[in-house]
């Protein structure tokens, strides 16, 4: 046995591993290696010509990455298949990102974030709305906040009359552009809160489809629900949180799920991922259908009494609700427990465990009570 430290002896090894190597004489040589060796020069023939190396077409420099990043900004790879596009005939695809951006590049403008403005581009979330809204050849719609017309063109290849409604007035050239080949479209250029729904179709039947921002959502719904004339159906478009507060049941209740549910029956028709849009938003968006009820379960005059019962009570939602209602709307404590007696609410509950059905309760036992004006007006 080798004592450690000791060297080991590898003359073993070189032995071995000159063994396998290769013999390097002459009479190991490839035969087709000799022929070439052996063959005189004038047998081998001229040497080929080289082929030049094919010309160098440069690279084009490219774009500053601020400039690459501009909303607007149209890649050179872009340009063919848009003049292509424009040389058939066809009308532009607005589901397109790059069609949105030369449209907006053409035109010298980008998306209002001021105005929560996020274009849709994606097709299949446009089929849904569209289909969402059940469109038939005879019918009208309105919509609001039209953007470049994505939607206004997929409702008026279907129905007899869109009205479009856009306050931005940088992107109206470019709605007009897409919805001129269209003659039963028309474009108001004013605020959506300021639209009157029976100057523009009087008693008429109307549906109503939107892509709302989140910070309009909630006066928009009221506005057209407690309108003159309210739609027969709504489609909108949402953030995703805010339609899972518009469906919310009893128990999950909010304010602006009870708004809109006293007036119809939403459901959430589909989520629409936030990279659906130009630019894209930070959330996810859903897709919301509001089937409008004939008639409201209450008049206007009592309907306004079963809202501000409703906002005493969402003030703190959390709380008992003989304590909030109480405090914010200023009642004897004994008027109110009738109230609740008679609505059969136990008054420890809370506001986001009453369903429309409780509150409409309660607001026709307040009246039956108190009288039409059950609570002082605030302050």
């Amino acid at each position: 046995m080798t004592p450690p430290n000791t060297p080991r002896d590898s003359s073993a090894g070189r032995d071995r591993a000159d063994a396998h190597q290769r013999p390097r004489g002459p009479d190991h040589r490839s035969p087709r290696r000799d022929e070439r060796a052996t063959r005189p020069p004038d047998a081998r023939g001229p040497r080929p010509p080289r082929t030049p190396p094919p010309e160098h077409t440069p690279r084009p420099p490219r774009p500053p990455r601020a400039l690459r990043h501009t909303p607007g900004y149209l890649r050179p790879t872009d340009v063919g298949l848009l003049l292509a596009q424009a040389e058939s005939g066809a009308p532009p695809d607005l589901t397109d990102p790059r069609m949105v951006r030369y449209l907006l590049r053409k035109h010298g403008i980008a998306p209002n974030k001021r105005f929560g403005q996020h274009l849709l581009v994606d097709r299949v979330a446009l089929d849904a709305v569209v289909d969402a809204a059940d469109p038939q050849p005879g019918d009208q719609v309105l919509e609001v906040g039209a953007g470049m017309g994505v939607l206004t063109v997929a409702l008026a290849e279907r129905v007899r009359r869109v009205v479009a409604v856009e306050l931005e007035r940088e992107i109206l050239p470019v709605l007009r552009e897409t919805t001129g080949r269209f003659p039963g479209v028309e474009i108001i250029a004013r605020n959506l809160l300021a639209i009157e729904p029976a100057e523009l179709f009087g008693t008429a039947p109307y549906k109503l489809v939107a892509n709302l921002p989140y910070y309009i959502t909630a006066p928009t719904l009221r506005h057209y629900l407690e309108a003159s004339a309210p739609p027969t159906l709504l489609v909108v478009m949402v953030q995703k949180e805010v339609a899972q507060r518009l469906v919310a049941a009893g128990g999950d209740m909010s304010l602006l799920g009870l708004s809109v549910q006293f007036y119809g029956q939403p459901r959430i028709v589909r989520v629409v991922p936030a990279a659906s849009f130009f630019p894209p938003p930070k959330v996810d968006s859903a897709i919301v259908r509001v089937d409008v009820h004939p008639t409201p379960p209450l008049d206007p005059a009592t309907r306004d009494v079963l809202f501000g019962i409703a906002h005493a009570g969402f003030a703190e939602r959390r709380k008992q609700l003989h304590n909030t209602l109480a405090r914010n709307l200023r009642v004897p404590r004994l008027a109110l427990d009738a109230w609740l007696a008679e609505a059969n609410i136990h008054p420890a509950r809370r506001a986001e465990t009453l369903s429309v059905e409780d509150w409409v309760r309660l607001t026709r036992a307040a009246v039956r009570i108190s009288g039409e004006h059950p609570f002082p007006d605030p302050a």
